[in-house]
């Protein structure tokens, strides 16, 4: 208790200081002193070990200076390099600094051999600086300071996307950093259109987070509600891009994501070109993309490496794994307690048979296995990597065989339990996934009340849910719109020379009316030369 009390306090006083510094809109600037600022500058950041100071002289005036870094976040070899080493070493021997009517602007055009240098007035900005991997450099009788760019330090590599595994693709995944994301992004996509903005979200955090879409091709107004969005949000630490969704997003009170997410750059250059909005944000491998309808969720990256021919076939069968993840213990339910006459009657004897040592009804008997198949199903999750998909494996046919045996649940049961499990699987999202198997409890708790009319009942309130959503104002159930020569990426795909010209997602500006028909503009005509500014 005493813990969340002054966890409270705390929180009040970041709130109350961030409030008057905005309310006033005055800054605490640097002093003209040197040693002035560098004990300043160490008391902010609580005399940290990992905060480096490093005293220097500059020229043959011998004019004092400091360079002040964090210790990990900071790539040292720049710092000694295109920092130290030129300022202690490489400064134009006779000029005097003292005689110099603008010193920073000297340093910064002669001696600094870093290629982006701003200058710092205010303390807010150097402490940002700071901590965001730059060094700060101060000066003897100076009230400004330099900033240069020396972000680096321990960051993972580019390895393979392990949420969304392809047989025949690229290999590379997003990392961490913001600006590998979105390099992986620009080394797919060589257009002078491409624009990104940058934000910074988090009062006590300053995450970076910045949209990246092609003009012309996004429609203005949906780039300028996600700005709106954006730069609305007020609060003290965002942690990764599952806290932006949900500040961002349409409607709150839905188990379905409007907004999409993904680890893989191939995956986020191909929305961006179909005019969508791709949201990074630093300090996780995810980004969003938005806007959002209820068929990219059942598309996979694999689908665009594959003969159309057998995508077609591979997409029939997710949404045939859907109806059966979202239906099949809800259609058992309601056959076996209320409409026996649907049944074959030979299947019916069988069931009737299995059925009758089992003391619970169907609809508890469903409920029993669906719980003990994600219980697996999370076991096998946060398990060891080298021992989860064994557990989960063993403990699923144990447990299967030891409920049927002692007579707690029927053989069939288990059967439409795996098989809608296994099914569930098939979805390509995750979070699609997970919203299906939370409603799936819903659906047979309506099939035990009702049967197929309470099955029914359920479907046009969930449908009708689906069709009251929205991801950035456009419709969650919509086509994207509907313009039939542009639907090879929405329900099925079909040869890629018959959706040869652009998509026409939100914004009209990618065609050029032609004697009423739709032609692509000269500039649109790819080049045939590999390595070169067109295709690869």
């Amino acid at each position: 208790m005493m813990f969340s009390k002054n966890l409270y306090r705390n929180k009040k006083k970041i709130h109350q200081k961030t409030g008057d510094e905005s309310g006033r809109g005055a800054k605490l600037f640097l002093s003209p002193v040197l040693a002035d600022n560098l004990a300043h500058i160490q008391n902010e950041l609580g005399n940290s070990p990992d905060i480096i100071v490093k005293l220097f002289e500059i020229g043959t005036s011998r004019t004092q200076a400091g360079a002040v870094y964090v210790d990990g976040i900071t790539d040292k070899n720049m710092v000694n390099q295109y920092i130290l080493h030129s300022l202690m070493l490489e400064t134009h021997a006779g000029v005097s600094l003292e005689q110099d009517q603008n010193v920073l602007a000297f340093i910064n055009a002669n001696a600094l051999t870093l290629g982006e240098v701003i200058v710092l007035k205010d303390w807010d900005s150097v402490i940002l600086s700071v901590l965001s991997g730059n060094t700060v450099i101060f000066f003897e009788s100076t009230e400004e300071a330099l900033s240069g760019n020396t972000k680096g330090g321990e960051q993972r590599s580019i390895t393979e996307s392990s949420t969304e595994v392809v047989i025949r693709g690229p290999k590379d995944g997003f990392t961490e950093s913001i600006g590998t994301n979105v390099s992986l992004v620009r080394r797919r996509i060589k257009s002078s259109n491409i624009r990104l903005e940058p934000f910074k979200i988090g009062l006590v955090t300053q995450t970076n987070v910045a949209i990246m879409y092609i003009q012309g091709t996004v429609e203005d107004s949906l780039v300028q509600e996600i700005r709106i969005r954006l730069q609305n949000i007020r609060i003290e630490a965002l942690a990764g891009s599952e806290h932006l969704e949900e500040l961002i997003q349409d409607q709150r009170m839905t188990p379905f994501p409007t907004i999409m997410n993904s680890e893989r750059p191939d995956t986020a250059t191909g929305y961006i070109l179909d005019g969508r909005i791709a949201i990074f944000v630093d300090g996780t491998p995810f980004c969003l993309i938005a806007p959002a309808t209820f068929f990219m969720y059942f598309k996979s990256v694999e689908d665009y490496y594959q003969r159309p021919e057998a995508a077609v076939i591979i997409q029939l069968l997710r949404y045939a794994a859907l109806i059966i993840s979202l239906f099949g213990p809800s259609i058992y339910i309601a056959a076996i307690t209320f409409h026996q006459e649907m049944i074959p009657t030979p299947l019916l004897l069988s069931l009737a048979a299995q059925r009758e040592s089992v003391p619970f009804p169907a609809f508890l008997e469903a409920l029993m296995m669906e719980f003990a198949f994600e219980i697996l199903r999370e076991a096998g999750i946060r398990m060891p990597r080298a021992i989860g998909q064994a557990v989960s494996i063993v403990g699923a046919l144990v447990l299967g065989q030891a409920a049927v045996e002692a007579g707690i649940v029927s053989s069939a049961m288990v059967i439409v339990v795996a098989l809608t499990g296994i099914s569930s699987f098939s979805t390509p999202s995750y979070n699609m996934a997970l919203a299906i198997r939370l409603i799936r409890f819903g659906m047979m708790a309506a099939a035990a009340l009702l049967g197929f009319y309470g099955i029914a009942i359920f479907s046009i309130f969930l449908i009708g849910h689906l069709c009251g959503l929205a991801s950035l104002g456009v419709p969650y159930m919509s086509l994207s719109p509907y313009v039939p020569e542009d639907q090879r990426d929405t329900l099925f795909g079909q040869p890629l020379m018959t959706n040869a010209s652009n998509p026409e997602l939100t914004a009209n500006s990618n065609r050029h009316v032609t004697n009423g028909e739709d032609a692509p503009s000269s500039s649109d005509s790819p080049l045939n030369h590999l390595n070169g500014s067109g295709s690869e």
